[in-house]
């Protein structure tokens, strides 16, 4: 068991290898959990947590398995997969945002383009011998990368990998294009027939419970409108000296870089052909992210667009503090033709809003 582990974590997961009243000891687990921030557990969340109980006592020489959590944003899906990652009684396990993973997976395949298994060989190289693998908000709109998912998810199942899976949509929803959809349907029959498919409902977006807000650095960002100058001067918003920064062997424009605060010009880094990597390597390397000049996103390309949402999920993920400074309302912004924009949405509807007559306090 990985030594970070609290100790009666670490003892739930040992006794959740055999113990099937261990089930009614992680619902317990949980319940603390939540009620230390102040809410209740759903019914939708008590069903994905016996079942993710059922699982985990059948991991060690068993056939346990994987599980596909998906539901609407703010329903405490990422939450319960942190949990269950924790109680794993197992060291080879993986927890991991699956914009990261997938962006690797590109990667390492095009290095190992001329050997016999490419797939194989990046797998190796990405997850050794992982044995328990938490893929958070799962997602696809390409064709090509839907080709891919077919054989990522046929290789993982053959290697014996538990998977734990979050989304947005149910398997039947994903790459809902129907220029495009039919073609993705051998992964979603594999997802179905693979793994316990549940639905994470419930009223309530924990999102947006104030004990959740206290436990985040994103959500102590600002999102500020029209941007003026009393604005900036009370958000500490430096004057621009723009540098570049290399990113993955590329340069990328910034407005200004101090320490661990970095401010980017929207149309720098999502009118840019950026990609997820190059988020993820400035969030590594800046706490605090300052995004100026965002105006009505459906004005936009659509691969601007996406690029924001694959920002947002990054800088989200990583917990960066972020301030947004666009030039209308925020409900006024984030329109677009973009499915996963509503995740958008919910999250930079957690930060301060900050419009002409209000304080940036």
């Amino acid at each position: 068991m990985s030594a970070w582990i609290p100790s009666p974590l670490r003892q739930l997961g040992q006794r959740l290898r055999t113990a099937s009243p261990a089930q009614s000891e992680l619902l317990a687990w949980f319940e603390d959990k939540a009620r230390s921030r102040g809410y209740q557990l759903s019914d939708g969340q008590r069903r994905v947590i016996h079942s993710m109980a059922e699982q985990l006592a059948r991991l060690p020489g068993g056939e346990p398995r994987s599980l596909y959590l998906y539901g609407s944003v703010g329903r405490g899906k990422s939450w319960l997969l942190d949990g269950f990652f924790q109680a794993v009684p197992v060291d080879a396990k993986r927890r991991l945002h699956f914009h990261d993973f997938f962006a690797r997976l590109h990667q390492g395949m095009h290095r190992h383009r001329l050997l016999d298994d490419a797939l194989g060989s990046t797998l190796d190289e990405l997850l050794g011998d992982c044995q328990v693998l938490c893929f958070d908000e799962f997602h696809v709109h390409d064709i090509g990368d839907a080709m891919l998912l077919t054989r990522l998810f046929n290789a993982l199942f053959a290697r014996g990998i538990f998977l734990l899976v979050t989304s947005n949509y149910a398997p039947a929803g994903l790459l809902p294009n129907p220029l495009y959809h039919e073609r993705f349907l051998p992964v979603i029959r594999l997802i179905e027939g693979r793994m316990e498919v549940l639905e994470v409902g419930g009223d309530t977006d924990f999102r947006s419970l104030p004990a959740n807000r206290e436990h985040q650095r994103f959500t102590q960002g600002h999102y500020a409108w029209p941007g003026d100058a009393a604005q900036r001067q009370a958000l500490n918003v430096p004057n621009p000296q723009p540098i570049m920064l290399e990113v993955n062997k590329r340069n990328v424009r910034a407005l200004s870089s101090d320490g661990r605060q970095v401010m980017f010009a929207f149309d720098d880094l999502c009118e840019q052909p950026t990609a997820v990597i190059d988020y993820l390597v400035l969030a590594g390397q800046y706490d605090a992210w300052i995004i100026d000049g965002l105006d009505d996103l459906s004005e936009c390309s659509l691969a601007a667009q996406q690029r924001f949402v694959n920002l947002v999920d990054v800088l989200y993920d990583q917990d960066r503090q972020v301030t947004v400074i666009g030039r209308r309302p925020l409900e006024d912004s984030l329109g677009g033709a973009i499915a996963d924009l509503m995740r958008t949405r919910s999250r930079l509807g957690q930060l301060h809003q900050v419009g002409p007559d209000s304080s940036a306090g």
